[in-house]
């Protein structure tokens, strides 16, 4: 596998000057987004396709093991804060339990059984989409998860940083961040985990930008849950209604701290009202606001 082979031009990284080290390591790095720019269309179609799901009321599930399994769950949790992604509709399968997001469980990526046992006691099923991440694509619990959730019906989408292996083949849709060799042998934590993050990153965006959570460039359904968020609510409100901050401040107070209402409150809707209108729009703030500019006209 390119991740795990040595490449002779750092096979003596450990004599060199820490300088030119790190110079290296740098190097990697950026060459590890770059191993993204051909698959910006199949992030794209797995993030539409995964709207789709997740507008019927599905769950996003991650799973992995190691530092890939880490990186999804960082992902994950991260929706909550940002997007106010409800937390029962996130799902994480990491081989070794959560005490293997701490310390290494040895042998936990190699349990398939445990692997389709947990996705099928969470549930699994067609409304749901699994996100399973793996550097060498073939990693044992990863792609049993990944298969089991297809069986029973789920939108599947694998990450790897090896081509053709078993993960990309079973998924439907699959994204390669090629990353080949790493300046430690193995050591995939590096630019193997730097392109999964970034991968991780613009496909999760993409999935909330479809689902109706960001509009105009702004976080529209972000969780209020400290003074600097409550300050920057405001600011939002007034621009998106096009009022000024005490106005702004009162319409977020009427809909409970929800962004997306008090922007429609803000416009002169009833709290009940915008609550309507948001729904009928399937949440989408941008579709709430045409339609009723529509109607005032």
């Amino acid at each position: 596998m390119p991740t795990e082979t040595v490449d002779p031009r750092f096979a003596d990284v450990d004599r060199w000057p820490t300088v030119a080290a790190v110079e290296a390591m740098l190097e990697g790095q950026l060459a590890a987004v770059a191993a993204l720019k051909g698959q910006t269309a199949t992030i794209a179609a797995a993030a539409d396709a995964a709207a789709a799901r997740l507008h019927q009321g599905g769950r996003l599930v991650y799973a992995g093991a190691g530092t890939s399994g880490r990186l999804a769950v960082q992902d994950g949790v991260e929706l909550s804060p940002t997007y106010n992604w409800p937390g029962e509709r996130l799902v994480f399968l990491i081989a070794g339990g959560t005490g293997a997001l701490l310390r290494s469980v040895e042998g936990a990526e190699d349990d398939v059984e445990t692997a389709r046992a947990e996705v099928l006691a969470a549930g699994v099923g067609p409304n749901d989409v699994l996100i399973s991440v793996a550097a060498s694509g073939r990693t044992p619990y990863a792609v049993v998860a990944l298969e089991t959730a297809r069986e029973r019906g789920a939108l599947t989408i694998a990450i790897a940083n090896n081509p053709d292996t078993p993960l990309l083949a079973r998924a439907e849709h699959a994204i390669v961040a090629d990353t080949g060799s790493e300046i430690v042998a193995g050591s995939t934590r590096m630019k193997a985990g730097t392109a999964q993050k970034a991968a991780l990153n613009m496909l999760s965006t993409a999935i909330m930008l479809r689902c109706g959570l960001v509009h105009r460039g702004l976080m529209v359904n972000m969780r209020i849950s400290n003074e600097k968020l409550v300050q920057r609510a405001r600011r939002m409100v007034a621009t998106l209604a096009g009022t000024d901050e005490v106005q702004a401040a009162d319409a977020l107070v009427r809909a409970g701290n929800d962004l997306r209402r008090a922007v429609l409150v803000a416009r002169g809707f009833s709290p009940d009202d915008a609550a309507a209108r948001l729904a009928s729009a399937g949440g989408d703030l941008g579709d709430a606001l045409a339609d009723a500019d529509q109607r005032e006209r």
